[in-house]
């Protein structure tokens, strides 16, 4: 084995990495299912009641953003760990979700 590889694979960095690839995999695969829950309760509340429920609009939103840095941090994107490590993602003003049609 190469020198420079052994070198590498003592490092404490390359093992932390690892381990958070695994928490936010599982956390990724969690957060898709519930997404898809979300997504059918709001259609059935649109079909029953004609308009969604604004308060699963925002948390879902949070949720899409989290998806969203979970992709970025696994993919090598971005070192900032995703919550419980950083904030949980707010709704942004521009995407109020305030839609009832």
């Amino acid at each position: 084995m190469n020198e420079e590889i052994k070198q590498r694979l003592q490092k404490k960095e390359i093992w932390q990495r690892g381990l958070y690839i695994l928490l936010f995999t599982v956390i990724y695969g969690f957060s898709k299912l519930l997404i898809m829950g979300i997504m059918l309760f709001q259609y059935v509340t649109w079909i029953v009641t004609g308009k969604t429920n604004g308060l699963l609009l925002g948390f879902s939103q949070g949720l899409s953003t989290y998806i969203y840095q979970i992709t970025i941090f696994l993919s090598f994107n971005s070192d900032q760990r995703p919550f419980p490590f950083s904030a949980w993602p707010g709704v942004s003003s521009d995407n109020e979700p305030t839609k009832d049609e």
